[in-house]
């Protein structure tokens, strides 16, 4: 059973990765092709894994000089990273959840990768070498499911660098179009910066949840007033019990919630509301967001759930990081690096969408996490399990990536369930 399912496993990759590559070339299809089977097959970035999965009848080091070669391909990054955007955007509905993130590629032992830069690291909290990775991801309030749409590697030390503000505001007008306008931005205090909501509120398109640093003033009955003595002064006659898992630890919160209709002082004509959160700290929970507010339970409750929900963008990253080592990337030139970060979002978006997303793909997603076989069984966060199965099957079935037939067309989204 497992050949069978790693067959077809191979057949899907090879099928994606030519739908990704749609006007590439043969060349950039195959090379595509075999990093996505290398990166899932290996479940890391280092150029010698993905050379070993493909099995090639040629020296090691022949493989690995040609996909370093096929790694510096200029624009690659950004042709990927459109044909995601195209693929993803179908999944987006006009209130899904858009998770705008920064997280760091911390390389604190590199010196000779290239525009190396000063990052805060996460995980140590410290200021250590690396780079910085842009990430949005697609979510439903009330669903596990999530698609990957942007994951851009960048550097404040690179020659083509604006500012950290046109980096969030590129990556938000892309899936604006991309979506057509569908979608809300939520993201954390990092995203409470003026430039950011004059741009948002300057054409009036861009809907989104930010959450507060509290010094901000907003206008609140005609007067200005800060965001946190607003927030202490709000009554919050609503009720829940949450349950936030940090570092494998379940904690439970009791909060209380309500809200202000407010204005920003810089856009007066622009209706905002203020969506206060007590209970999680010694300080609210501050969310300015676009979405109409009103007394009612539940259209306040969905707000406070489209926020909470954000916290699992930092699952994802770390999906991203641990199932691909991401942190182990060795190659040293800037052009290479990006290619590889948008590489990885090929390999997640696989995983996480386009292999288990599908009515006909269930039955191998299942076969494919069974084949993980984790001792405390498949967690809620599944895209762990999908990829431990997926690196499990292709290692068993080795063989490298599938080859076409140029005198046969595979259809395997119609032969999937056939010989299962």
């Amino acid at each position: 059973m497992i050949h069978q399912v790693g067959h077809k496993l191979r057949g899907q990759i090879s099928q994606f990765s030519g739908k990704l590559c749609q006007g590439m070339g043969k060349v950039t299809i195959r090379f595509v092709s075999e990093m996505v089977y290398g990166i899932q097959a290996r479940g890391s970035v280092r150029l010698s894994e993905v050379a070993r999965s493909l099995e090639e009848s040629i020296s090691l080091k022949k493989v690995i000089d040609r996909l370093s070669r096929n790694l510096a391909r200029l624009g690659l990054a950004r042709e990927i990273s459109h044909s995601i955007l195209r693929e993803g955007s179908s999944r987006i509905q006009d209130n899904t959840l858009l998770i705008l993130d920064l997280t760091d590629l911390s390389k604190k032992y590199a010196r000779k990768m290239e525009y190396l830069a000063r990052v805060h690291d996460g995980s140590d909290n410290k200021i250590s070498r690396g780079y910085w990775i842009n990430t949005v991801v697609g979510a439903e309030v009330g669903s596990s499911q999530i698609t990957p749409l942007v994951h851009k590697l960048y550097s404040q030390r690179a020659l083509d660098f604006i500012s950290e503000n046109h980096e969030i505001k590129s990556a938000v007008h892309q899936v604006l179009e991309a979506t057509g306008g569908r979608g809300i931005f939520v993201i954390d205090r990092g995203g409470d910066r003026k430039e950011l909501y004059d741009d948002f509120l300057s054409e009036g398109k861009a809907r989104f949840i930010i959450r507060q640093r509290g010094d901000r003033h907003l206008i609140y009955r005609g007067r200005q007033i800060s965001c946190e003595d607003l927030a202490h002064q709000c009554k919050t006659p609503y009720a829940e019990t949450v349950i936030r898992e940090k570092d494998g630890q379940e904690k439970p919160f009791f909060i209380q919630f309500g809200f202000r209709p407010v204005h920003l002082p810089g856009h007066p004509d622009r209706k905002l509301w203020l969506v206060v959160v007590k209970g999680f700290g010694r300080k609210p929970l501050m969310l300015l967001t676009t979405e109409p507010m009103r007394p009612n339970r539940q259209v306040i409750w969905w707000a406070v759930q489209a926020y909470v929900i954000r916290w699992k963008v930092e699952e994802t990253i770390r999906f991203i990081k641990q199932s691909y080592d991401l942190e182990d990337i060795r190659v040293l030139t800037y052009e290479r690096l990006k290619n590889m970060s948008a590489l990885v979002l090929a390999a997640s978006f696989f995983a996480s969408v386009y292999l288990g997303g599908k009515a006909k793909l269930q039955i191998l997603a299942l076969n494919v996490m069974n084949a993980a076989q984790r001792i405390f069984g498949i967690p809620d966060f599944r895209y762990y399990a999908l990829a431990d199965g997926i690196k499990t099957v292709l290692t068993r079935v080795g063989k490298g990536v599938a080859r076409q037939d140029k005198r046969q067309k595979w259809d395997y989204q119609l032969s999937l369930l056939k010989d299962l």
